[in-house]
């Protein structure tokens, strides 16, 4: 694996970000424990948590910053160039990263920020109301992918991932994704 599918995603989620306005704030999300600030706030803070995890190998703690008070979109531009930066850092895919859920490769991590960037930007779009038929072939790569064990998924709040949902294969890609992380399209 390499950067590229990250930067794709985070492309992808930077023109959904485009969409919102502070009004948007306190709306609900498909991600019932979340209002738009929260997934805002776990969109931008992920791209400054991925790209630290990337350059030093170690999570770091919360920041408990709220980056939906500011420019969300400059932060998510700096904070992406970060991550892609550093995950494409020589050595990078082979580093060990402790993340407070095990140890993984650089090149297993950066799939998995790739997913939850792109993932947020779905229940984003969702819940802003525009389409979620988001970049086609960056769903299609992250869904074919995707492995998630059945001890990952259960309920809002109690799992990372809901149970799996059916969606029609006629539906756009970022749809059976969305789906198969477990949310309602």
């Amino acid at each position: 694996m390499s950067a590229d599918v990250l930067e794709q995603a985070f492309a992808s989620t930077a023109k959904v970000l485009a969409n919102l306005q502070p009004g948007n704030l306190d709306q609900p999300t498909p991600c019932a424990s979340w209002k738009v600030r929260d997934l805002v706030n776990h969109i931008v803070g992920g791209t400054y948590f991925f790209a630290t995890t990337a350059e030093t190998g170690q999570a770091p703690g919360q920041s408990g910053i709220d980056y939906s008070a500011g420019d969300v979109q400059a932060q998510f531009a700096e904070g992406a160039q970060k991550a892609v930066a550093a995950f494409r850092a020589p050595g990078a895919m082979e580093k060990t990263m402790k993340l407070p859920f095990g140890e993984l490769a650089g090149s297993t991590f950066v799939m998995i920020a790739a997913t939850d960037t792109f993932a947020h930007g779905w229940d984003l779009a969702n819940a802003l109301g525009i389409s979620t038929d988001l970049d086609p072939a960056v769903a299609e790569q992250l869904l074919s992918l995707s492995m998630i064990p059945d001890e990952f998924r259960g309920p809002d709040g109690a799992a990372p991932f809901g149970p799996k949902v059916d969606v029609s294969d006629s539906a756009c890609a970022a749809d059976r994704l969305a789906g198969y992380l477990g949310r309602h399209p």
